[in-house]
């Protein structure tokens, strides 16, 4: 992998709102935005679910401390490859009262699934990516894909949110103007095809589940590894 796919990304989330030297606490411009409609789209799939859930490239960690107070049976364990993003993590577990639990420093397009912090978390519920592949080269949205079909518990789901194409088409000018900019920063980056996710799952043993069509153009992909 050239380099952690979340590290170029901390300038644009906002440092802490406060006086306070100790909060570690980063804020992203859309998570106000972004989290009820996801809530409401995942409560169907994981509300009264249990186990452990395995977020790549949690960022600021505030989605993770929505997901954990919404669905209290998971247990939720938010990872990202960058510190800055670590600490606000544990800064939000502490802000919300939670629990601190360590992130742990985890690249995606490495072999993750066979670490043993991650085997130890034993068959996983759900492994969940949150506007990480289109900032990443794809040997992220691979080795995420690959992780999670040998990770995942049968039954388990594979969870993408952000953007998407579909079948080579750009789901608004908007995306179109993104992915351009994207691309022109770094030629690795770019916003995914669901075909393309779709036949990567595929080759890890998992199942299209649902593809939800969520505000601002983006996706929620859901991919499910066979009960067989």
């Amino acid at each position: 992998m050239a380099a952690s796919p979340t590290t170029p990304h901390i300038s644009r989330y906002r440092t802490r709102l406060t006086d306070d030297a100790s909060d570690d606490r980063l804020f992203s411009p859309v998570f106000q935005r972004n989290s009820p409609p996801l809530l409401v789209a995942l409560a169907p799939w994981f509300g009264g679910r249990t186990g452990c859930v395995l977020e790549i490239g949690a960022g600021t960690g505030q989605h993770a401390g929505a997901f954990r107070l919404a669905f209290p049976g998971l247990d939720w364990v938010a990872s990202d490859p960058d510190e800055g993003h670590r600490a606000s993590v544990r800064a939000w577990a502490r802000e919300l009262k939670l629990g601190v639990r360590e992130p742990p420093e985890l690249d995606a397009a490495t072999d993750w699934a066979a670490r043993v912090d991650i085997r130890a978390l034993g068959p996983l519920a759900a492994v969940v990516a949150m506007n990480v592949i289109h900032i990443a080269p794809l040997a992220v949205a691979r080795g995420i894909v690959r992780g999670a079909g040998i990770a995942l518990a049968p039954g388990g789901l594979l969870v993408f949110y952000g953007p998407f194409r579909e079948n080579g088409r750009h789901v608004g000018e908007g995306n179109r103007t993104f992915d351009d900019r994207l691309r022109a920063e770094n030629p690795e980056w770019g916003i995914r095809d669901v075909v393309e996710m779709t036949d990567l799952a595929r080759e890890s043993g998992l199942e299209a589940a649902a593809a939800v069509a969520m505000p601002a153009n983006n996706r929620l992909l859901l991919f499910r590894r066979s009960l067989a």
